[in-house]
């Protein structure tokens, strides 16, 4: 499956790369919300840590002198995303989760709009091109500098 997805984002432009991480968030918040139903803390725990990753790993590729009031707006998504998900898993709500996963996918599905442009998908983005990606679809160094747990 890893080479899969290794050739799957082979000559992606960074807009493809930004919806296949926010892929990546969805795929651990309905694994989050899952693991809820099934009375599982330790794999809440791990999918949200893995989801929470790749947000750290998309707000630290931010280029808030390239992308003005957009990389504001996607910055102050982060940190509103990132602690809505470490409530609904300390409060191990499966509705607090969908809420999450519903403002995630409404800014996903606007990334794959924007990826559909020919010309911006052409251009750069306000964004660096993330890094390699470990076989779950996290960007490799923001899962190895990770040190917290949710």
């Amino acid at each position: 499956m890893s080479n899969y997805r290794e050739h799957a984002l082979d000559g992606a432009s960074a807009v493809d790369l930004v919806v296949a991480l926010y892929d990546g968030i969805l795929r651990f918040l309905y694994a989050a919300a899952a693991a809820v139903e099934r009375g599982n803390a330790e794999e809440r725990r791990v999918a949200v840590k893995r989801a929470l990753d790749i947000i750290i790993h998309l707000q630290a590729r931010l280029r808030m002198d390239v992308g003005g009031r957009p990389a504001q707006a996607l910055s102050e998504f982060y940190a509103a995303i990132f602690a809505q998900i470490l409530q609904a898993s300390q409060s191990a709500s499966r509705a607090k989760f969908e809420h999450a996963i519903e403002c995630v996918r409404n800014v996903r599905d606007a990334w794959r709009e924007v990826a559909r442009e020919p010309a911006v998908n052409a251009g750069s983005v306000a964004m660096r091109r993330p890094a390699e990606m470990d076989s779950d679809g996290v960007p490799a160094e923001a899962a190895a500098a990770s040190r917290w747990t949710a």
